[in-house]
């Protein structure tokens, strides 16, 4: 019998964990993980021990030998280790409320990933996830990191553009999601549905959809086109699409669509928000404290259905069918954050894209689709742009990339806008930022 898998998770106090230990508990017969190491750092030392101790009682309720060590060492934890997820928030939940009450206040949409909080979270994550990747190569060269941490387009693509290390595979659990929502649409199991899925993180369209292994794209958009289907092409405020849209463009859409093509009305929701003091980072927090209150609890031993309303819905499926993939060189489909290599025309082929792959113990193999719809092709182009310029920022500490990729993104209206928003930011997150201060 092989010798068990040693899986180290950074940012291991995430209130997501749950959700992965669950994972592994459910796959252990074809994936047997025998370490599990959570790790964090020392702000988030509380929230790591409630969890750690959480994710113990769940593995002695599934009477498996797999072994839960909690530290604040990365470097000790890595060693020796078979792959590595990363899930961890620079900054924690304060640095996104900046992220979306700054832009609010000078009128431009705040959001976790989209526009000027996009940009942010990039800079503040970028330097993190290089330092882990340095440690990882001398550590545990032959580990796979499967990044979950966001912005994550951005950061596989600061990863393939400033190091060497191809052993990264970004994960979004927004395609899994479009699909559950699609099976529930024709009321089958997820089994037999998938998508063609071909763009980038939080901008990925859904090129063709099969049911069985049988095209039902056409059927689809005609339910969809229903308004009483319409709940699908709902995001988490609850707008839809128009119809005709929809019809036009005959591809599916990501939720976080959302923002570029329904500005407007996004913007509105956005500044509502801000100006009530309930931005979606205030309400995680309050979501959050309440799952820790309940993760507390020495007789709560699963995962909590609560859980589900935090936002991270199919987080294990995602995760731990990939990892499991990888293991078992299972060559399944699954749609993935990896180095285009060609199979998205319009977007520089070592670039990072968000496609579906056959998933190999080599990694991800992108699959060719030609390319997305042309009425896509732009948008796609320009977040490409802003991805590349954002990333070298994140590595430099350049002032001039930063604004350059402020003003260039499609959330943000003028050059005068982008400069007023980025120094405030940066004076905001200074404490996170050292490249830029040092």
């Amino acid at each position: 019998m092989s010798k068990g898998v040693k899986i180290v998770t950074i940012g291991g106090g995430s209130s997501y964990t749950p959700e992965l230990v669950e994972g592994f508990i459910n796959r252990y017969e074809e994936f047997p993980v025998s370490e599990l190491w959570l790790v964090d750092v020392e702000a988030g030392r509380e929230k790591l021990d409630i969890v750690g101790n959480l994710a113990k009682r769940m593995v002695k309720k599934a009477g498996l030998p797999m072994a839960i060590h909690l530290t604040l060492d990365r470097k000790e934890a890595l060693k020796g280790a078979d792959f590595v997820t990363t899930q961890f928030r620079v900054g924690l939940l304060d640095a996104r409320a900046k992220d979306e009450r700054i832009p609010a206040k000078h009128g431009v949409i705040g959001q976790e990933t989209n526009g000027p909080g996009g940009l942010f979270k990039g800079l503040r994550t970028i330097p993190v996830i290089l330092d882990i990747i340095q440690d990882m190569e001398e550590h545990c060269p032959n580990a796979w990191l499967v990044n979950f941490t966001n912005p994550a387009g951005m950061v596989t693509e600061a990863v393939f553009r400033h190091t060497s290390f191809r052993k990264i595979v970004g994960l979004c659990n927004v395609p899994i999601g479009m699909e559950m929502g699609i099976a529930k649409l024709l009321e089958v199991d997820h089994s037999r549905i998938r998508i063609d899925f071909a763009g980038l993180n939080h901008m990925v369209y859904g090129l063709d959809v099969y049911q069985d292994g049988v095209s039902v794209k056409d059927k689809v958009i005609d339910m969809l086109s229903n308004p009483e289907h319409s709940s699908f092409v709902k995001n988490i405020d609850g707008q839809g699409w128009e119809v005709e849209f929809i019809r036009g463009l005959e591809a599916l859409t990501c939720p976080y669509h959302m923002y570029y093509y329904k500005t407007d009305e996004m913007l509105k929701k956005s500044i509502e928000s801000y100006e009530k003091g309930e931005t979606r980072a205030e309400v995680v927090m309050k979501l959050e404290k309440e799952l820790f209150e309940l993760y507390k609890d020495p007789d709560l031993a699963i995962k909590p259905p609560q859980l589900a309303e935090r936002g991270g819905a199919y987080y294990s499926d995602a995760a731990v069918r990939l990892i499991t993939s990888i293991y078992n060189d299972k060559r399944d489909i699954q749609p993935v954050n990896t180095m285009n290599n060609g199979a998205i025309a319009s977007v520089p082929s070592d670039s990072a894209v968000e496609v579906s792959c056959v998933i190999t113990k080599e990694g991800p193999i992108p699959i060719s689709v030609g390319d997305i719809p042309v009425a896509a092709r732009g948008l796609v182009q320009q977040i490409k742009s802003f991805e590349i310029i954002s990333t070298d920022a994140a590595v430099t500490g350049d002032y001039d990339k930063a604004m350059l990729a402020m003003t260039i993104n499609p959330l943000v209206p003028s050059d005068v806008v982008a400069k007023k928003i980025l120094d405030e930011m940066l004076e905001d997150h200074k404490e996170f930022l050292p490249r830029f201060f040092d």
